[in-house]
């Protein structure tokens, strides 16, 4: 079983439980990430991977377990206060501000959090994203699915985050926006930024996660590292279902 790099855990998930109403889809779910390290989770749809996410967040409550943030539980805090600790998201669905330019989407909810392992700027995020600094005066609105997404990332960027969680990196995007987003997210990781990445793109995710997690029924079914992820034919068939 592959561990940690590094020191104790960023992010620690400690047997959790959660789901909605009365229904549970997480059955004691426990995985962890170093400082500067990058995990992905992945799994068919509907099998527990944005409950995770929403439950490390705030926006579930933990039925069981705990989530620690840099040795401190979270439990029960309020989704405002988990984000000001350093945890910056990219939604599935992107929840850009449609009315605001790209710049205004930007800027909106910048901050330089303590313990920040690298202090995003705009000048660097339109570095990362040159098409963005060419449509900085557009509304979301008018911006492609691809511009979009890459809109979100820049967004949780500039929130200056001890880690980045992204939940479907590249779902619906065309293949050379999914190429040019593997490449930033590359370039991202090499300034040390902490992230936890949700895909289905099992090679792109080898070249870039430092270690793996597959999630089935709500339970964490297998992890590795990418040697070992690439060495069975059979596990993207059965976990990822391609």
């Amino acid at each position: 079983m592959s561990e940690p790099r590094g020191g104790g855990p960023l992010l620690s998930v400690e047997g959790v439980s959660s789901g909605y109403g009365r229904g549970q889809v997480l059955f004691d779910v426990s995985l962890s990430i170093a400082q500067g390290e990058v995990v992905s989770l992945m799994g068919k749809n509907g099998m527990g991977k944005t409950t995770l996410i929403r439950t490390i967040m705030g926006m579930l409550p933990q039925r069981g377990g705990d989530i620690r943030f840099s040795s401190r539980s979270i439990k029960g805090a309020a989704m405002h206060r988990i984000a000001a600790l350093g945890l910056g998201w990219v939604p599935e669905g992107r929840l850009i501000f449609p009315s605001l330019t790209v710049e205004e989407n930007l800027v909106a909810t910048a901050a330089r959090p303590k313990g920040a392992s690298h202090v995003w700027t705009l000048r660097e995020v339109y570095d990362l994203f040159p098409r963005l600094r060419e449509r900085r005066l557009n509304g979301g609105a008018q911006l492609s699915g691809g511009e979009q997404q890459m809109l979100a990332i820049g967004r949780a960027l500039m929130t200056n985050p001890r880690l980045l969680i992204l939940d479907e990196a590249t779902e619906g995007l065309a293949p050379k926006v999914r190429q040019e987003i593997w490449l930033t997210l590359q370039r991202v990781k090499q300034t040390g930024q902490s992230i936890l990445v949700v895909d289905k793109d099992i090679k792109a995710l080898s070249r870039l996660a430092d270690r793996h997690y597959m999630i089935e029924k709500g339970r964490i079914a297998w992890q590795g590292g990418s040697d070992m992820l690439l060495s069975d034919a059979g596990l993207a068939q059965r976990y990822v279902g391609i």
